[in-house]
């Protein structure tokens, strides 16, 4: 996350929101040290999170606060990669996103957005964590479209944004997703039995019925690599041209052929 906004985002006054964001405005208003700022802007609400969520959860923030303001201080003077604002967005969205996706899965924080969506969360649990982020994130992005007085930076820092988030989404769910394969068809049997021979894929009927032509019917389902599916369409349409077929993607699929669950072995706390 330091080196995203110190050798991309803040050479190019992009912002992935944040208190990053408001810290980047700082940093060209009074040319303060980015990383110092940080801390400051989070000590409130380190406060208000150690008082009413935890000392654990305060603890991992603000170690992940340091941490950030350490990493942003030595790449910030150590200047920036590229000046082109679309290769900053870009580059710094990705790897904002991959250092934003580690801090997640260690349930850590680096203060800002998700800190204070803690704090919200605490006095209104219902509320949606995106739409707290979100909003947070598009503030801040305004705010500094409106300091730096050119639309671009927003434009710019709205791509930055979303490439973090796809990122941060593969990180968690995999690229190498699955497919799923819905076969609707009289042929159903032979069609099994195809798949299972000469792909070595398994299916799964499930009972159904046509509302419109009120007749039960049998759904195949088949959970298959990116791969095959070519294979397996190929096959359907020629067993039966008529088939109604449906294919989506599949995120996460645990089990033979796939992934494989991880045993968590239970340690003896006697």
């Amino acid at each position: 996350m330091g080196f995203s906004t110190g050798q991309f985002l803040l050479p190019n006054q992009l912002s992935t929101g944040g208190f990053s964001g408001i810290a980047t405005i700082i940093y060209y208003l009074f040319n303060f040290d980015m990383g110092i700022s940080t801390i400051l802007l989070n000590l409130p609400c380190f406060i208000i999170a150690f008082t009413k969520i935890g000392k654990k959860f305060v603890f991992k923030a603000i170690a992940g606060t340091v941490l950030l303001a350490f990493f942003l201080t030595i790449f910030e003077n150590l200047g920036p990669l590229t000046t082109d604002r679309f290769l900053a967005c870009i580059y710094g969205g990705i790897f904002m996103g991959l250092g934003t996706a580690f801090v997640l899965r260690a349930s850590a924080s680096t203060g800002g957005s998700d800190l204070i969506m803690n704090i919200v969360r605490y006095f209104k649990p219902t509320v949606r964590s995106s739409t707290v982020i979100g909003m947070i994130d598009f503030i801040i992005v305004v705010i500094n479209v409106l300091f730096f007085r050119t639309i671009e930076i927003g434009l710019y820092s709205a791509i930055a944004i979303f490439v973090m988030g796809k990122i941060i989404d593969a990180f968690f769910e995999g690229i190498n997703f699955a497919k799923m394969m819905f076969i609707v068809s009289d042929k159903h049997r032979e069609i099994a039995d195809i798949i299972s021979k000469e792909i070595g894929r398994g299916v799964t009927a499930l009972y159904g019925k046509g509302m419109y032509t009120k007749t039960d019917k049998i759904v195949l389902l088949c959970v298959t690599s990116r791969g095959e599916v070519a294979r397996i369409r190929e096959i359907i349409e020629t067993i039966d041209p008529n088939v109604f077929l449906i294919i989506s993607n599949a995120r996460e699929v645990f089990g033979k052929g796939f992934k494989q669950y991880k045993v968590v072995k239970k340690q003896d706390t006697k």
